[in-house]
């Protein structure tokens, strides 16, 4: 039996294509739109249409001073006040594609599957159907508020369309039962539903704080809800080329050290 969708957000078809460094391919029927963060976009056919928007271009009956708002917020999650909106324009399917930015997997979310609204990390927004709402969520606790960097502001994404959210490394999803707690490397959150309930705790012990080397806060996730989790968040993979890029390069497991790096020309 065929089942009709009652989506007011415009409704897209897609496929993921690759397994390390993926992209998502959107195929929009004629007058359909997709809307993006600047830097994603990757290909598309010719008819779709590129043009540059004020905000997400939800909420069309805003006003001026509703739009000025909705799309200022997104400066608080370090965002532009622009997005990058692709409109078929011709007659017939056409696809456009965006890639990820780093090596991991981009993740489908269905909002109308997901109760309208899903929580994320600020940067993990892909693209979206238009009419889905990309805006932030604030912490109401004050653990959150004082010591949850990562965490104190996360974006929400609202509607009943399809959004794309990226995550580094392997995902894989969690179910929380009611009460059940999950404490969690504040950068590991990717998403989650929102039902669950999140704040961010003091490791404890000054020889956590001082010799842990896994940070001095964690986040607590409890349920009851679906949470998508991140083996390699980015923040840390930058770290590590940080540290490899302005230190002195030590060969693992090499008993020349120093002067290992000379002979093979680093040492100059």
């Amino acid at each position: 039996m065929e089942q009709y969708n009652t989506r007011s957000n415009h409704e897209i078809d897609y496929r993921i294509v690759g397994e390390e460094m993926q992209y998502v391919e959107v195929e929009l029927d004629p007058n359909e739109t997709a809307i993006a963060e600047a830097g994603s976009f990757m290909m598309m056919d010719e008819g779709v249409q590129m043009q540059t928007i004020f905000g997400d271009g939800s909420g069309q009956n805003q006003g001026v001073l509703g739009k000025l708002f909705s799309a200022g917020k997104r400066l608080l999650t370090g965002e532009s006040l622009f997005m990058t909106a692709f409109t078929n324009m011709a007659q017939g399917k056409k696809r456009v594609s965006f890639a990820s930015p780093y090596p991991g997997k981009i993740i489908p979310l269905d909002l109308q599957q997901l109760d309208g609204r899903i929580i994320c990390q600020k940067d993990s927004f892909l693209c979206a159907a238009k009419g889905v709402n990309v805006g932030i969520a604030f912490q109401r606790k004050l653990g959150t508020g004082l010591f949850g960097g990562e965490g104190f502001i996360m974006q929400k994404l609202e509607g009943d369309g399809m959004a794309f959210v990226h995550a580094g490394g392997h995902v894989f999803e969690r179910y929380l039962t009611p009460g059940e707690v999950l404490k969690i490397d504040t950068g590991c959150v990717v998403a989650f539903t929102q039902t669950v309930d999140y704040d961010i705790q003091f490791v404890g012990g000054i020889k956590n704080s001082i010799f842990g080397g896994e940070g001095l806060f964690f986040a607590t996730l409890r349920g009851p809800g679906k949470v998508w989790i991140q083996t390699l968040p980015v923040s840390r993979l930058a770290s590590r080329i940080l540290s490899y890029g302005t230190t002195s390069r030590r060969e693992e497991g090499s008993i020349l050290g120093g002067l290992g790096n000379m002979l093979d020309g680093d040492g100059y």
